[in-house]
Formats: structure tokens, sequence, C-alpha cells
């Protein structure tokens, strides 16, 4: 590694044997890159994805899904966890979401003139959006 206002190695550099080649920097743990993947895999669990079938089902009655609607629903996944849900029933004004929580995985999706004949099971929650 470089100093930046100097441009001559600092701590934790290793030169290879005979002085020749470039400088190596020894590896260590929790370096830049491992709090990137971190961050990376902590953001990327922390976004609700949807099933096969909740994709089809949303392409079929025209349920646009948007970064904010997924915000919302990422925001309800995680307060359910904290109350230790494991399938919700997620409802909007005019849309509903069956969520696997312990997944972040929405099962299905329906609008509300579909939700008067349906009867909603396996669920242990309910959550307004």
């Amino acid at each position: 590694m470089l100093d930046p206002t100097t441009m001559r190695p600092i701590g934790g550099v290793s030169y290879p044997a005979g002085g020749q080649g470039g400088v190596q920097a020894r590896p260590e743990s929790g370096g830049f890159d491992e709090l990137l993947r971190q961050k990376l895999e902590q953001e990327q669990a922390r976004t609700v994805a949807f099933s096969k079938h909740a994709i089809a089902r949303a392409e079929e009655r025209g349920i646009e899904v948007t970064p904010t609607l997924l915000d919302r629903l990422t925001d309800t996944v995680e307060k359910a966890q904290a109350k230790g849900a494991t399938n919700i029933l997620a409802l909007d004004r005019s849309l509903a979401f069956i969520i696997n929580v312990p997944n972040s995985r929405v099962i299905t999706t329906m609008r509300q003139d579909e939700m008067k004949e349906n009867v909603f099971t396996n669920i242990d929650g309910a959550v307004i959006l």
C-alpha cells in the first residue's frame, strides 16, 4: 500500500525475494474487499425477492412492482422477522402479498377485487403496508 502523500510504501507491505518486481501487500483480514462483500450481501439479503409464481401473477394481474413498493415490502419483512413471523399477508389498499419471511420471498400477489373470494391460509401474521 502506498502513502498517498509521498507515494511510498507504508506498513503491512512485504517485498518479493531478491528485491525485484512490484510491491505485494500482505492479505489482511477485515480489509476493504471483505467489508464491501459483507455490505453487498447485507443489502442483497435486505431486498425482498419474488418467486416465479409471484412474478407471473403480478404480470397477469397488471401489478407494477416499483422500487418504492419493494422498499415497503422489505420493511414489512423486517418487522415481521422481529416479531418471529414465518408467513405473512401484507395488505395495501388495493394489493395483497403472501410473503415467506425467512426467505424474504413473495409467494403470490393479488389485486383487491380478487381478495373478496379468497381465504388466506398458512399465514401467521398480517401487516398493513
